[in-house]
């Protein structure tokens, strides 16, 4: 399927469109797929380019003192994908590497069709290591993670001439990874690096410095050849390639993902116009089942507007509680079967899941393990989730540690940590706790689109003021904020005024207040119409797309 009229093109390492396709580890990817969905459902001659992984990024598994282990079952695109019969080859340390595509379509809801198309390298004519560049997301090594992105950058590029694509007008590169695409275009178009710059716009997506993919020159001349320009020094600093850099460099457009995390890039990258597009989850992906047969029923049109959302007060009260309770009857009953825990839904239940990175603080709540059992006393229960990268030794001891302190809160509060996080258990859980609670270490939260996954389905956040959150929230009314807009820093201050908002407004509401407790879901549901991925691309047709 070519569409002679597509106009973008979306690069990103990584598109979660469906659990059923292991083609993602994380947010980045899960924000790339609802970013295409939404492009579908508006509309907009798009198409997007990634690469097809068949081990996937990992399934984790988890022993009972909450040491991780990865499987990497083989993922087969058949029938789910479909081949593109086109013949393409780069050439990567020396030789030739082909390059098999896949095509997968997204229809939006008024029909509007998205190709995404997925590379791979397992082909018959590489050899073996050529074979598994792309077999695993963020796997292998230094040199392992450049052969990658220049097959998603120089083999995208080559792919779309290749299929066709000859009115492309916007290269919008998700994050870094698909920086050397802008290496591909210098050459498309003769060395014009106004031209190369006049098609790119660019998202980075982290406020961390290690998440900034940077390269030793040595090594990328080794693998790239003469696909390496000579006159990159703006991008270079001692001596190792900044991919973040590159695109900033060749991009006439570049945002961050909130308004705050647009602050922290500017300062990061100084010299550099950096805006900001504050990210935004594709509303039908993410709301549960109960959950859409409401909204269909109290709010109609809110498939195609979610703006209407807005329109939430039309939802009873008795209503809202037993949808609710519903969605949260399905997370019980999962969690209870799988892990044996005993949950009752009567309790207040607190969930988090995200990636177990240590700016995420999941053992804030764990500070004072003492004071939490107190403030508890059976009324607490509450769900982790969330993957450490195979690689990061770190990650996995944040697992083993809240592991660790949930057997021994055993007795005082019920906790459990399921395993194996991605796009199916993300919705059973961001719409079946009663609070969603982030307590990154601010500014570090580039948005946290979880937390928005959850408003959607009438669950109040409960988070420190970075990401999202710091514009989302209207402390008491929609959810609470731990903090206000400083930057502490300081576990011991933050991990207090969480125990403090627990006990003195969140517990009591709950359990003392339900008229109270359902104003604040409904509000978290209004505010969600701010925080679709509808109005984020809308912000991208507006602000860099041009169409």
């Amino acid at each position: 399927m070519i569409n002679d009229n597509t106009k973008i093109a979306y690069f990103s390492a990584e598109i979660g469109f469906s659990p059923n396709v292991p083609t993602y580890s994380g947010g980045l990817g899960i924000l790339a797929g609802d970013h295409i969905k939404s492009a579908a459902d508006l509309g907009l001659p798009l198409c997007g380019i990634t690469l097809l992984y068949k081990e996937g990024y990992m399934k984790q598994k988890l022993d009972p003192d909450g040491k991780q282990t990865e499987d990497y079952p083989r993922f087969h695109p058949r029938p789910i994908l479909k081949p593109v019969e086109v013949d393409i080859s780069i050439k990567l340390q020396n030789r030739q590497v082909k390059i098999y595509v896949w095509r997968y379509i997204i229809e939006g809801i008024n029909g509007h069709k998205i190709p995404i198309y997925f590379l791979d390298t397992d082909h018959e004519d590489n050899t073996e290591a050529d074979r598994s560049i792309t077999s695993r997301l963020y796997s292998g090594g230094t040199k392992r993670r450049i052969l990658q992105e220049a097959i998603l950058g120089f083999g995208g590029c080559l792919v779309l001439d290749k299929l066709g694509y000859a009115k492309i007008e916007t290269y919008h590169l998700n994050e870094g990874h698909a920086a050397f695409l802008t290496l591909a275009l210098r050459e498309k178009f003769d060395h014009d690096l106004d031209k190369v710059k006049s098609h790119c716009v660019f998202t980075t997506h982290t406020p961390v410095p290690a998440g900034h993919d940077v390269f030793p020159t040595e090594i990328l001349k080794d693998i790239l050849g003469d696909l390496l320009p000579d006159d990159l020094d703006q991008s270079i600093v001692n001596g190792k390639l900044n991919m973040t850099r590159l695109a900033l460099n060749h991009s006439r457009f570049v945002n961050g993902v909130s308004k705050l995390h647009g602050e922290v890039s500017r300062q990061m990258f100084p010299g550099f116009k950096i805006k900001s597009i504050t990210n935004g989850v594709h509303h039908t992906t993410w709301t549960a089942l109960e959950t859409r047969e409401i909204f269909d029923k109290y709010i109609p049109g809110w498939r195609k507007n979610p703006l209407l959302l807005r329109d939430a007060a039309d939802i009873p009260d008795d209503v809202l509680w037993q949808m609710h309770s519903e969605n949260k009857r399905r997370l019980l009953d999962y969690a209870n079967a799988h892990m044996h825990v005993g949950f009752e839904g009567s309790r207040l239940m607190l969930g988090f899941a995200r990636r177990a990175a240590g700016y995420k603080r999941a053992m804030l709540l764990f500070k004072n393990p003492e004071r939490l059992a107190k403030i508890s006393e059976g009324r607490l229960e509450i769900v982790f989730a969330g993957k450490a990268h195979p690689k990061d030794e770190q990650g996995k001891e944040i697992i083993h540690k809240v592991v660790q302190a949930a057997n021994k809160l055993f007795g005082h509060v019920l906790i459990t940590y399921l395993e194996n996080y991605n796009m199916w258990l993300g919705r059973l859980i961001t719409s079946g706790v009663d609070v969603w609670l982030n307590t990154p270490l601010r500014p570090n939260e580039a948005s946290g689109t979880s937390g928005m996954k959850a408003a959607m389905n009438g669950v109040p956040n409960f988070s420190i003021l970075d990401g999202w959150w710091a514009e989302g929230c209207r402390d008491g009314i929609n959810g609470w904020a731990i903090g206000g807009n400083e930057n502490t820093g300081d576990d011991d201050h933050d991990a207090e005024l969480l125990y403090k908002l627990l006990e003195e407004k969140i517990i009591p509401t709950y359990y003392d207040d339900r008229d109270k407790w359902i104003s604040v879901m409904r509000e978290s549901i209004i505010t969600s119409a701010d925080f679709t991925a509808q109005r984020m691309v809308n912000d991208y047709r507006k602000l860099s797309y041009n169409c």
